[in-house]
């Protein structure tokens, strides 16, 4: 039998840097990443809902889409309102195949000269091929991996900025401008996926760690990993692709029917339109719900979700502990007809049924709406 070679773990600008402060790596859609530094994911995690936590995402995929019809382009594969953003502002949507199913999901920026797309990390190199096979004549996309992305996530996050960018505090939720900080230009954007308040920092590679270093200087700001990340995102409600969306799974389905833009939904031109607006008319069999198990056991991903009767209606895709709810919490499909809000189910964790319920999402109150 031949042995397959195992591809080199790719590096982030910071990889050197998170070493010094004695992060854990661990592979991550084919990085080489930090999941804990030794203050531990529970005490980031709280210090990011309280103060601000940094995080390193330089992962993901970086890219501007130019060209007079890059308006047009876009929307013909994503079912947001591009059209309508104003200079500046940013909007999450979806990349979705013939299908209906979710490609990815991505935000987009609508700056002057261009549209600033930020992809995930696993998805970036499937979706650049798609997105340039769909790319009309005129409209060109292109790829900087010569940029490093930051995230400054929770309540302190707008203070440390603003320190040095004094106009960061005006700027909007789900908006980006150029900034200066601390002598190096950068694009910030005020977004971020941990349910809190905060910032997205596009800076150079080459610049990047002088920034980081900059930003933990501030007795406010604590470094954060992929777990932290990973149970902020799930108290807040938020898909993580690969577990919670993916190419087998709607837009309705996952219940990400706001990101369809009302135009869209009248012209539905985009790609994999008329599926997605047969389900949202018609109904569909499954829906993404928060689910709340009783007790202390947290339910991970693939755990089956049960009836009263013992009947699998469906199963958990993310789970765990929640550090701010202060117990378990879990997102999954289930059978529409069980959906509702407060309906009881149970989760079968090591062949025993435990109990659970239905719960409204997200777990936490969004920092960024206080």
């Amino acid at each position: 039998m031949t042995e397959t070679k195992q591809q080199p773990l790719k590096q982030t600008p910071l990889n050197d840097f998170h070493l010094s402060l004695g992060a854990k790596m661990v592979p991550f859609a084919g990085y080489d990443m930090p999941v804990q530094y030794p203050a531990g994911i529970m005490k980031e995690h709280l210090h990011c809902r309280e103060k601000a936590a940094l995080f390193d995402v330089s992962h993901m995929g970086q890219f501007t889409l130019t060209g007079e019809n890059r308006i047009a382009a876009l929307e013909a594969l994503v079912p947001g309102d591009i059209q309508s953003l104003k200079l500046g502002r940013m909007r999450y949507t979806l990349l979705t195949s013939e299908t209906g199913g979710i490609l990815d999901d991505l935000m987009v920026t609508k700056r002057e000269d261009d549209l600033f797309i930020v992809l995930n990390a696993g998805c970036k190199d499937t979706d650049e091929i798609h997105l340039r096979a769909h790319l009309p004549e005129g409209v060109a996309l292109h790829r900087h991996d010569d940029l490093a992305l930051l995230a400054l996530q929770g309540p302190a996050a707008v203070n440390v900025l603003s320190a040095e960018a004094p106009a960061l505090a005006e700027l909007p939720f789900m908006a980006g401008a150029q900034a200066s900080l601390f002598g190096v230009d950068c694009f910030v954007g005020r977004c971020g996926y941990t349910g809190e308040d905060g910032f997205e920092i596009s800076v150079s590679v080459s610049d990047a760690e002088a920034l980081a270093k900059s930003l933990l200087a501030h007795d406010d700001v604590e470094p954060a990993g992929l777990g932290a990340r990973d149970t902020l995102r799930l108290e807040a409600g938020l898909c993580l692709y690969g577990n919670d969306i993916d190419e087998d799974t709607t837009p309705i389905e996952a219940g990400l029917t706001w990101t369809i833009g009302k135009r869209r939904k009248i012209e539905a031109d985009f790609l994999g339109a008329e599926p997605i607006m047969n389900q949202l008319f018609e109904g569909t069999d499954r829906l993404r719900v928060g689910i709340q198990p009783e007790g202390r056991a947290p339910a991970r991903a693939h755990t089956p979700i049960v009836d009263a009767d013992g009947n699998v209606i469906g199963e958990i895709t993310s789970g765990g502990f929640g550090p701010s709810v202060g117990g378990p919490v879990a997102m999954g499909y289930v059978r529409a007809d069980t959906a509702e809000d407060g309906t009881e189910i149970g989760l079968m964790i090591r062949n025993k049924v435990h109990p659970a319920r239905v719960a409204p999402l997200p777990f936490i109150k969004k920092g960024w709406q206080s």
